[in-house]
């Protein structure tokens, strides 16, 4: 059986890469949106305007749930460590008290 991940969504640092991309992307996004409000505004495109706002709006709750989403697998990545260590200190005291 193959240990390779098929999908990003296959371990915690996939799915962490795969959300830290996605920050990215909507950090540009929302630059461009910002553009296109400043441009809407001197044409003096109101109902467009609306929409753009509309975007960012979306786009900023957006960036917050991925900053949430961040965090987390950045706490499950720790855990992971810590645990994985404690049992891997656990084995080595019991081969020692085996020894």
């Amino acid at each position: 059986m193959s240990e390779e991940s098929e999908t990003p969504f296959d371990s915690i640092e996939g799915s962490y890469q795969y959300v830290d991309m996605l920050s990215e992307a909507i950090v540009e996004a929302r630059r461009d949106v910002e553009a296109e409000v400043a441009l809407a505004e001197k044409e003096n495109a109101d109902r467009r305007k609306q929409g753009l706002l509309l975007v960012s709006y979306n786009l900023a709750k957006l960036e917050g749930h991925i900053t949430t989403s961040r965090r987390l697998l950045n706490d499950l990545r720790t855990l992971r460590r810590v645990l994985m260590s404690e049992r891997k200190t656990a084995r080595a005291v019991v081969r020692a008290t085996q020894a």
